[in-house]
């Protein structure tokens, strides 16, 4: 079993897609057409997609942390300090993880207000 997508609420659809095309490199493709409310939809890898609803009074929960909710993906570390660069310059707010590991990781907050965990591709599961 693996995840085929996830959704997330924003306020925003076309800045927050913008935000993770550019750069995450998603790329944004078709969506249904039988979802009546605003949205976007972006492929993640092979078989895993982000679907973006617009929902107006949409708020961050106060659980968006290293120890509460966020969404973790792998990346290259030979890429990170481009990925860093293209998240700053898009609004992204650079968190460092409060927990140490024998890997490379670096935290952001989006311009909604979720985390997301970058982990280096590369590495050894912890144990």
């Amino acid at each position: 079993m693996s995840i085929a997508h996830f959704t997330l609420a924003t306020r925003n659809v076309i800045a927050t897609r913008d935000f993770f095309s550019e750069t995450l490199e998603w790329k944004p493709i078709e969506r249904p057409g039988n979802v009546d409310i605003d949205g976007a939809w972006l492929r993640i890898a092979p078989g895993q997609e982000l679907h973006l609803l617009h929902v107006a009074d949409f708020e961050p929960s106060n659980f968006e942390k290293e120890f509460g909710r966020h969404f973790a993906v792998e990346y290259p570390l030979v890429g990170f300090s481009d990925l860093k660069q293209r998240l700053i310059s898009r609004g992204a707010e650079l968190i460092d993880p409060i927990r140490k590991t024998p890997f490379e990781r670096f935290f952001f907050r989006d311009l909604n207000g979720y985390i997301f965990e970058v982990i280096d591709a590369g590495r050894n599961p912890e144990v």
